[in-house]
């Protein structure tokens, strides 16, 4: 599985003119499935992307999790993100996996994240059509590979 975090001081996700997801502080989470992921790639993924430590502590330097300052977490899956731009101009999905696979993990990798900051994510609609906008806050954004583990 793949994330790309981005710190923010807000974001939100519509749906046909319809606002079905917002934060505050926090971080909005892009989360594309792999074909052949599995359930501990979920868990591991959300682990550490809620246990990031991207957040000022008093200081001013990035120590803190989304957790430990009770922010928001709004959650994309986004299968675009495993794209091949390896050949040609055109990116190529096939790596990225079918919805009966992928929807099942993109449901774990909420319900470990919700467990793990002790509130309901907010999120997209898999498969929607979706305009996301946000204010990246530093900016900070980070890519996590679930199979790049070392």
């Amino acid at each position: 599985m793949r994330a790309v975090i981005q710190r923010v001081s807000e974001a939100s996700v519509t749906i046909d003119a319809d606002v079905v997801g917002r934060i505050g502080t926090g971080l909005l989470v892009l989360v594309g499935v792999e074909a052949g992921d599995t359930p501990a790639d979920a868990d591991w993924l959300a682990g550490k992307v809620t246990q990031m430590r991207i957040f000022a502590d008093e200081a001013g330097k990035m120590n803190r999790s989304v957790a430990e300052v009770n922010g928001g977490l709004l959650v994309i899956s986004q299968f675009t993100l495993l794209a091949s731009t390896a050949k040609g101009n055109r990116p190529s999905f096939i790596e990225a996996a079918r919805p009966e696979e992928a929807v099942p993990l993109y449901e774990l990798f909420l319900a470990a994240a919700e467990s793990l900051v002790g509130h309901r994510p907010e999120r997209g609609v898999f498969a929607a059509d979706m305009q996301v906008a946000l204010v990246n806050d530093g900016p900070v954004t980070i890519v996590i590979d679930s199979r790049r583990r070392e």
